[in-house]
């Protein structure tokens, strides 16, 4: 109830607290969005977004295509397959990518944010600081888990070989360096309870405002 109740009193704060959750490919980012989301925080997934902008906003559409060519979309649709063998292995031209859509969807989310009403907000990315939003955030929570695990999850989740969960793990900062530049981390490695390591954040985040 003490959660709860902070989150719904907009009169809490001038501002909301904007917390990020980050952590590599297969962490387990959206356990700990869903656990935010029980206690009414709103959540923005900015990779989801990310999707939405690539195959809605025309801008991006416009500068995906002069870069890599008229069939990285299909009737509209991103070919996310066949961008994906294109920027995984290449760093030059994954940089490229990143600047292209990234001004758009840290645009969309301060939006979004902007318009929450809650006391507490969060974003959840894989790429905070890779990126170099994580500056315009309050709080950022890391999600841990060991490498092993990680590549097991996303075999399964996206049916892709372990070597190309590898590859994609190359464009993303090591995780142990990532989680020292994190606030607070939640261990997501099925063994030790998610849920009590969030609500115990989210309480620690509560008295030290609140005080």
């Amino acid at each position: 109830m003490i959660i709860q109740n902070f989150v719904n009193n907009s009169l809490n704060l001038s501002n909301p607290i904007k917390i990020g959750i980050t952590g590599g490919i297969g962490s387990g980012k959206s356990v700990v969005s869903k656990i935010l989301e029980t206690y009414e925080i709103p959540v923005y997934n900015a990779d989801k977004e990310a999707r939405r902008i690539i195959d809605t906003n025309a801008t991006v559409r416009e500068g995906l295509i002069n870069a890599f060519g008229s069939d990285v979309y299909v009737k509209g649709t991103l070919n996310r397959a066949l961008l994906s063998k294109i920027v995984f292995n290449n760093p030059e031209k994954l940089k490229v990518l990143n600047s292209i859509t990234h001004p758009v969807v840290i645009s969309e989310g301060e939006k979004w944010f902007n318009n929450q009403k809650k006391a507490i907000v969060a974003k959840e990315a894989a790429i905070f600081f890779e990126s170099g939003s994580a500056g315009s955030l309050d709080i950022m929570i890391g999600v841990y888990a060991p490498e092993a695990v990680r590549i097991n999850r996303v075999v399964n989740r996206d049916k892709i070989t372990v070597q190309e969960v590898k590859s994609r793990m190359k464009n993303q900062i090591n995780e142990e360096i990532k989680m020292r530049l994190c606030d607070y981390v939640v261990v997501n490695d099925d063994k030790q309870l998610v849920t009590v390591q969030v609500e115990n954040i989210l309480k620690t985040i509560i008295e030290r405002n609140e005080n």
